[in-house]
Protein backbone atom coordinates (compact mmCIF):
# COMPACT_ATOMS: atom_id res chain seq x y z
CA UNK A 1 0.00 0.00 0.00
CA UNK A 2 3.00 2.36 0.93
CA UNK A 3 4.69 1.56 -2.02
CA UNK A 4 1.66 2.31 -4.69
CA UNK A 5 1.14 5.54 -2.61
CA UNK A 6 4.63 6.33 -3.59
CA UNK A 7 4.26 5.28 -6.98
CA UNK A 8 1.01 7.95 -7.13
CA UNK A 9 2.87 10.52 -5.82
CA UNK A 10 5.87 10.42 -8.24
CA UNK A 11 3.30 10.26 -10.91
CA UNK A 12 1.68 12.83 -9.80
CA UNK A 13 4.45 14.96 -9.62
CA UNK A 14 5.46 14.34 -12.93
CA UNK A 15 2.08 15.19 -14.43
CA UNK A 16 2.63 18.32 -12.63
CA UNK A 17 5.98 19.32 -13.95
CA UNK A 18 4.87 18.48 -17.75
CA UNK A 19 2.27 21.66 -18.67
CA UNK A 20 5.51 23.74 -18.81
CA UNK A 21 7.21 22.36 -21.13
CA UNK A 22 4.46 21.00 -23.27
CA UNK A 23 3.16 24.28 -23.00
CA UNK A 24 6.22 26.14 -24.30
CA UNK A 25 6.34 23.70 -27.57
CA UNK A 26 2.77 24.70 -28.01
CA UNK A 27 3.40 28.24 -28.16
CA UNK A 28 6.74 27.79 -30.24
CA UNK A 29 4.24 25.84 -32.73
CA UNK A 30 2.12 28.77 -32.73
CA UNK A 31 4.57 31.14 -33.11
CA UNK A 32 5.83 29.49 -36.24
CA UNK A 33 2.56 28.86 -37.64
CA UNK A 34 1.74 33.01 -37.22
CA UNK A 35 4.92 34.00 -39.34
CA UNK A 36 4.79 31.39 -41.93
CA UNK A 37 1.25 32.24 -42.45
CA UNK A 38 2.29 35.77 -43.06
CA UNK A 39 4.94 35.12 -45.23
CA UNK A 40 3.09 32.99 -47.12
CA UNK A 41 0.02 35.11 -47.68
CA UNK A 42 3.21 38.15 -48.55
CA UNK A 43 4.37 35.67 -51.38
CA UNK A 44 0.94 35.28 -52.64
CA UNK A 45 0.38 38.64 -53.32
CA UNK A 46 3.16 39.20 -54.49
CA UNK A 47 3.19 36.53 -57.01
CA UNK A 48 5.89 37.28 -60.11
CA UNK A 49 4.37 41.03 -60.24
CA UNK A 50 6.65 43.28 -60.99
CA UNK A 51 3.74 46.06 -60.68
CA UNK A 52 0.92 46.01 -58.49
CA UNK A 53 -2.56 48.28 -58.46
CA UNK A 54 -3.41 50.24 -55.64
CA UNK A 55 -5.37 47.45 -54.50
CA UNK A 56 -2.51 45.48 -54.22
CA UNK A 57 -0.51 47.83 -52.56
CA UNK A 58 -3.02 48.28 -49.74
CA UNK A 59 -3.55 44.51 -49.07
CA UNK A 60 0.58 44.44 -48.90
CA UNK A 61 0.69 46.58 -46.16
CA UNK A 62 -1.77 45.53 -44.91
CA UNK A 63 -0.38 41.86 -44.35
CA UNK A 64 3.21 42.79 -43.87
CA UNK A 65 2.18 45.15 -40.92
CA UNK A 66 -1.06 43.98 -39.42
CA UNK A 67 1.43 41.73 -37.49
CA UNK A 68 2.94 44.46 -35.94
CA UNK A 69 1.89 45.93 -32.49
CA UNK A 70 2.80 49.22 -33.06
CA UNK A 71 1.45 50.34 -29.51
CA UNK A 72 4.50 47.85 -28.09
CA UNK A 73 7.33 49.09 -30.77
CA UNK A 74 5.72 52.78 -29.94
CA UNK A 75 6.21 52.95 -26.30
CA UNK A 76 9.60 50.97 -27.08
CA UNK A 77 10.84 53.55 -29.00
CA UNK A 78 9.69 56.34 -26.89
CA UNK A 79 10.81 54.89 -23.86
CA UNK A 80 11.05 57.28 -20.42
CA UNK A 81 9.47 59.89 -22.68
CA UNK A 82 6.24 57.71 -22.89
CA UNK A 83 4.46 58.58 -19.89
CA UNK A 84 5.18 62.37 -20.64
CA UNK A 85 1.83 62.90 -23.37
CA UNK A 86 -1.83 63.04 -22.77
CA UNK A 87 -3.37 59.79 -24.26
CA UNK A 88 -4.69 61.05 -27.10
CA UNK A 89 -1.34 62.34 -27.98
CA UNK A 90 0.34 58.77 -27.17
CA UNK A 91 -2.83 57.08 -29.12
CA UNK A 92 -2.02 59.94 -32.59
CA UNK A 93 1.62 59.41 -32.38
CA UNK A 94 0.88 55.47 -32.39
CA UNK A 95 -1.52 56.00 -35.48
CA UNK A 96 0.95 58.62 -37.31
CA UNK A 97 4.06 56.40 -36.58
CA UNK A 98 2.62 52.96 -37.54
CA UNK A 99 1.31 54.57 -40.80
CA UNK A 100 4.94 55.84 -41.70
CA UNK A 101 5.55 52.21 -41.44
CA UNK A 102 3.30 50.94 -43.37
CA UNK A 103 4.27 52.97 -46.37
CA UNK A 104 8.16 52.34 -45.86
CA UNK A 105 7.53 48.25 -45.62
CA UNK A 106 6.99 48.44 -49.52
CA UNK A 107 10.12 50.44 -50.44
CA UNK A 108 11.78 46.93 -51.54
CA UNK A 109 9.20 44.41 -52.42
CA UNK A 110 11.26 41.83 -53.39
CA UNK A 111 12.96 41.37 -50.12
CA UNK A 112 9.87 39.53 -49.50
CA UNK A 113 10.65 37.29 -51.97
CA UNK A 114 13.26 36.12 -49.71
CA UNK A 115 13.37 31.90 -48.70
CA UNK A 116 13.00 31.93 -44.90
CA UNK A 117 14.93 29.13 -42.80
CA UNK A 118 13.62 29.23 -39.30
CA UNK A 119 15.95 28.54 -36.16
CA UNK A 120 15.74 28.75 -32.73
CA UNK A 121 12.17 29.60 -31.49
CA UNK A 122 11.43 29.99 -27.69
CA UNK A 123 8.52 30.97 -26.68
CA UNK A 124 6.55 30.97 -23.41
CA UNK A 125 2.66 32.25 -22.60
CA UNK A 126 3.48 36.00 -22.97
CA UNK A 127 6.60 36.28 -25.12
CA UNK A 128 8.44 34.60 -27.78
CA UNK A 129 12.06 35.11 -29.36
CA UNK A 130 12.58 33.56 -33.17
CA UNK A 131 16.01 33.49 -35.15
CA UNK A 132 15.78 32.95 -39.05
CA UNK A 133 18.01 33.26 -41.85
CA UNK A 134 16.76 34.78 -45.03
CA UNK A 135 18.59 34.30 -48.44
CA UNK A 136 17.67 37.36 -50.74
CA UNK A 137 20.13 37.71 -54.19
CA UNK A 138 22.02 35.08 -52.83
CA UNK A 139 22.65 37.04 -49.83
CA UNK A 140 22.01 35.11 -46.21
CA UNK A 141 21.17 37.44 -43.36
CA UNK A 142 19.79 36.93 -40.07
CA UNK A 143 16.32 38.21 -38.97
CA UNK A 144 15.33 37.92 -35.42
CA UNK A 145 11.71 38.47 -34.44
CA UNK A 146 10.54 39.45 -30.64
CA UNK A 147 7.09 38.66 -30.10
CA UNK A 148 4.02 39.52 -27.60
CA UNK A 149 1.11 37.52 -27.17
CA UNK A 150 -1.77 39.25 -25.86
CA UNK A 151 -5.59 36.45 -25.58
CA UNK A 152 -4.99 34.22 -28.54
CA UNK A 153 -2.92 36.88 -31.02
CA UNK A 154 0.85 36.53 -31.49
CA UNK A 155 2.55 40.41 -32.68
CA UNK A 156 5.89 41.31 -33.36
CA UNK A 157 7.35 43.80 -31.04
CA UNK A 158 10.61 43.97 -32.52
CA UNK A 159 12.92 42.92 -35.79
CA UNK A 160 16.24 42.93 -35.39
CA UNK A 161 18.24 42.41 -39.09
CA UNK A 162 21.96 41.65 -38.63
CA UNK A 163 22.29 42.22 -34.81
CA UNK A 164 20.53 45.59 -35.18
CA UNK A 165 17.44 46.27 -34.06
CA UNK A 166 14.11 47.99 -35.39
CA UNK A 167 12.91 49.02 -32.17
CA UNK A 168 16.06 50.72 -30.68
CA UNK A 169 16.64 52.52 -34.08
CA UNK A 170 13.47 54.26 -33.67
CA UNK A 171 14.20 55.08 -30.09
CA UNK A 172 17.86 57.09 -30.60
CA UNK A 173 16.25 59.13 -33.01
CA UNK A 174 13.04 59.60 -31.41
CA UNK A 175 14.48 60.08 -27.98
CA UNK A 176 16.76 62.22 -29.45
CA UNK A 177 14.94 64.59 -30.80
CA UNK A 178 12.34 64.99 -27.80
CA UNK A 179 15.30 65.25 -25.33
CA UNK A 180 17.19 68.19 -27.46
CA UNK A 181 12.99 69.79 -28.74
CA UNK A 182 9.93 68.03 -27.28
CA UNK A 183 7.45 65.99 -27.86
CA UNK A 184 5.73 68.25 -30.23
CA UNK A 185 8.22 68.64 -32.25
CA UNK A 186 8.50 64.80 -33.12
CA UNK A 187 5.05 65.12 -33.77
CA UNK A 188 5.15 67.70 -36.01
CA UNK A 189 8.10 66.18 -38.18
CA UNK A 190 6.10 62.78 -38.34
CA UNK A 191 3.35 64.56 -39.80
CA UNK A 192 5.42 66.31 -42.42
CA UNK A 193 7.05 62.87 -43.12
CA UNK A 194 4.00 61.40 -43.93
CA UNK A 195 2.30 64.31 -45.53
CA UNK A 196 5.41 63.89 -47.83
CA UNK A 197 4.34 60.22 -48.56
CA UNK A 198 1.24 61.00 -49.43
CA UNK A 199 2.25 63.65 -51.80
Amino acid sequence: MARNACLLFILFGILLELPGPVRAQDRSAEVRRFLEQRDREIKSVLGDRETFTDEQREQLKRVINDGIDFTAMGRAALGPFWADPAPAQREEFVDVFSRIVRNQSLSDLDVYRSVVTYGNITANDTMAYVTTTTVYKDIPTKVEYVLGRTGAQWQVRDIILDEVSTAEGYARSFQSVVRKRGFDSLMNSLRKKLDGMRS
